[in-house]
């Protein structure tokens, strides 16, 4: 009878899977990048991106000192997500509304991280696993900061003008009207020439 598997080895399986999802992001937010109208948002991935670079470093670490090959094993639980936000990536949206469903889409890359990195971090503080910890902590830190900036770069504008874009006869709006309307994503009839076809 096979021996059953213990703590460590469930850590390095998740260990292995978060690795694969961190590769996977690598080819994944390139696209998240180029499909963003707003310059702000292109940039926040593509500064996220170079930290995910950074993310495969540290993980190749971990494995190091737990004296381990670093292997991925297909994270399917990314790539259901990352799927979701290509078939997102092919409607028709306007630009406003694009970049807020693009939101969506690296926040829920973002929180799927923060899970498994909270996970990994709570397993190797229970293992003793001091280097691990530190590494895993940089990442995870990494993770809610690029979360924190997908909300500000929604909440700063991007949201609101999708919804301006969404209210019916933009550009024949009365002006006693457009008060109430909110003001952060800029004039109606500003949104309906930014939208796309």
């Amino acid at each position: 009878m096979a021996q059953a598997g213990t703590l460590h080895d469930a850590f390095i399986e998740e260990l292995r899977d978060t690795y694969d999802a961190e590769k996977q992001l690598i080819k994944a937010l390139p696209k998240l990048a180029k499909a963003a109208a707003s310059t702000d948002l292109r940039a926040a991935f593509e500064t996220h991106l170079e930290e995910t670079r950074g993310h495969v470093e540290r993980l190749e670490q971990v494995f190091e000192s737990l004296e381990e090959k670093p292997r991925g094993k297909h994270c399917e639980g990314i790539a259901g997500i990352i799927e979701e936000g290509k078939s997102m990536m092919e409607e028709e949206f306007d630009d406003a509304t694009m970049d807020a469903c693009l939101i969506a889409a690296g926040q829920r890359a973002e929180h799927y991280e923060m899970a498994a990195y909270g996970t990994l971090i709570a397993w190797a503080q229970s293992m003793g696993h001091s280097e691990a910890i530190n590494l895993l902590q940089g990442i995870l830190d990494e993770e809610k900061a690029a979360d924190k900036k997908l909300s500000s770069l929604a909440e700063g504008g991007i949201n609101q003008e999708a919804a301006d874009a969404a209210q019916p006869g933009d550009e024949e709006e009365d002006e006693d009207e457009a008060p109430a309307r909110g003001r952060r994503g800029g004039s109606a009839s500003a949104v309906a020439t930014r939208r796309r076809r």
